[in-house]
């Protein structure tokens, strides 16, 4: 009799236990790097952690720091998700060059097409096939590319020649690079930094996405805006979503399913989606303010490819360097691109 008091008795703390797990609140600190009007941050992200908090019945909050209110700089976010920091984090790889260089290749010049989404999606199939054990340190929610990048300058960009001295910002270690290649003087900084950059003189223009111009206002900074024909973007550069794997781990699993629901390839694509559409708001208020607003025709975009193509050779022969077959990743990259473009 005794014994059987004392087995009702675990089974009625066992259930306790679990009734107290399954009620369990969690807090989710999200960290990321642009103003909370930032396309991105509005868009996507605060929808989604909404979408998250009603999935979960309330049982997951997720609070938004924006602008680094949280301290650290932009290339540190992706160590203060790993670290448990913070819980969360949107950021971009190339903000640390060389430290995910699998991902690079969707950097490379010419090689993405002009929807963010669909390049998204090529994106997160390669990285699931080819580049998951640079993420190893956290457990990933999103990947993504913005539209395609362009050239924002003070001074018109008519062709190669004129971009020759002009010092622009590039993002990160393949874009730079690109730059170089085309005879710009590459400036490296993260994008909140642009504005004040580009008010100061420290730079003659920037390469960013349409979409980023309403959030570091680059449309009364510069008045020229330089765009390529054809269906390939100049460049674009990488983003990821991703969560401390402790933070992930310790949640029970109803609460991890409602993350899982709500992340990888169609979360991914959500966030891209976002970008296209801010790319058409960006792209507005340029005109609205009478800014110049140029595209390179298709025998000029041939001269910047013909001059741009070294920076893909180049990143192959490192990639071998490593004991990775560049060359493949580059083929596979495109192949995807090219499968979600038709």
């Amino acid at each position: 009799m005794g014994t059987l008091k004392f087995k009702i008795a675990s089974l009625v703390l066992a259930a306790s236990a679990s009734l107290g797990a399954s009620a369990q609140e969690v807090t989710l600190r999200l960290h990321q790097f642009l103003p909370a009007q930032g396309t991105v941050p509005a868009k996507a992200l605060a929808p989604w952690a909404k979408k998250i908090e009603e999935d979960s019945k309330g049982r997951i909050k997720v609070q938004m720091y924006n602008s680094m209110q949280l301290g650290g700089t932009p290339p540190q976010l992706y160590d203060q998700a790993r670290d448990g920091i913070v819980d969360i984090v949107w950021t971009l790889p190339g903000y640390t060059p060389g430290r995910f260089p699998k991902s690079e290749v969707f950097e490379l010049p010419f090689m993405a097409g002009l929807s963010a989404e669909k390049t998204s999606r090529a994106l997160w199939d390669y990285v699931q096939k080819n580049a998951l054990d640079e993420y190893k340190d956290v457990h990933v929610l999103a990947l993504h590319t913005h539209g395609p990048g362009l050239f924002h300058t003070k001074q018109p960009v008519t062709g190669l020649e004129s971009l020759r001295g002009m010092k622009i910002r590039g993002g990160t270690r393949v874009v730079n690079s690109m730059l170089t290649k085309l005879g710009a003087t590459p400036v490296g900084m993260p994008v909140p930094a642009v504005t004040e950059a580009l008010s100061k003189g420290v730079l003659d223009g920037t390469t960013i996405p349409w979409e980023v111009v309403p959030a570091l206002k680059v449309q009364e900074l510069v008045k020229h805006h330089t765009t390529f024909a054809g269906n390939r973007a100049l460049y674009v550069t990488t983003f990821v979503v991703a969560m401390n794997k402790g933070a992930y781990n310790k949640l029970p699993a109803d609460l991890k399913k409602v993350i899982d629901d709500n992340s990888g390839a169609e979360f991914s694509a959500m966030i891209a989606r976002t970008q296209d559409v801010g790319d058409e708001v960006g792209k507005g208020l340029a005109v609205k303010n009478g800014n110049t607003i140029s595209e390179l025709d298709a025998a000029e975009v041939q001269r910047w490819r013909s001059t741009a193509a070294t920076v893909e050779s180049e990143w192959i022969k490192d990639m071998q360097s490593k004991n990775v077959d560049g060359a493949k990743l580059v083929a596979e990259a495109k192949a995807l691109i090219a499968q979600y473009d038709k």
